[in-house]
C-alpha cells in the first residue's frame, strides 16, 4: 500500500508541478488595445511575463496555424504579430478575455485577428487599408510589459 501511496503521490506531483514549470517561461497576452492618432493607429499587446521573442511580417492572407485556412478578416494587407514563447492561455483558461477576431473601427488599423494560439506561439494579424503601410514596433516596459505596433495613416 505505501508503494502505491508514494507512486500516487508521484503522478499527482507530476501533473500539478510540470504543467506550471513549463507554462512559467511562457508570456501571457492580457489584452489587446486600438487607438486612433493624428498619423497612425495604434494596437497595443499587454502581457505578463518576460518579453518574448517578437517578429511582424506582411502577408496579404492570414491563415491559421492549426489548419492552413485562411482566417478571414478586414483589410488590404496584414502585420502579423508573432510572439514566443507566448500564450492567450494557462492551464487551460483564455488569459485574454476579449474577442479573437474583431473589426477596430479605425481608418488604417482596420481589424485583428489570431492566427496563432499554440505550443507557445502566438501570432496575430493586424488588417490594414493599403499595402505597404509604414509602421513601427517595439516593446515598452516601463510599466507592465507590452507590445506596441503603430501603423502610419500615409
Amino acid at each position: 500500500m505505501k508503494k502505491f501511496l508514494a507512486g500516487l503521490a508521484a503522478v499527482v506531483m507530476a501533473v500539478t508541478i510540470v504543467p506550471s514549470a513549463s507554462a512559467a517561461g511562457t508570456t501571457l497576452l492580457t489584452n489587446v488595445r486600438t487607438g486612433h492618432h493624428p498619423t497612425f493607429d495604434r494596437v497595443v499587446f499587454d502581457l505578463t511575463g518576460a518579453e518574448p521573442g517578437a517578429s511582424v511580417t506582411r502577408t496579404t492572407e492570414p491563415t491559421s496555424c492549426g489548419s492552413g485556412k485562411p482566417v478571414s478578416a478586414l483589410g488590404e494587407e496584414f502585420l502579423e504579430v508573432r510572439l514566443q514563447p507566448a500564450a492567450a492561455h494557462e492551464n487551460g483558461h483564455s488569459t485574454y478575455p476579449g474577442s479573437r477576431k474583431f473589426e477596430t473601427g479605425l481608418p488604417t488599423a482596420q481589424s485583428v485577428a489570431f492566427t496563432c494560439d499554440f505550443e507557445a506561439v502566438l501570432s496575430i494579424a493586424i488588417g490594414v487599408n493599403r499595402k505597404n503601410a509604414s509602421y513601427h514596433a517595439w516593446f515598452t516596459t516601463d510599466g507592465p510589459l507590452r507590445y506596441v505596433v503603430d501603423i502610419d495613416h500615409n
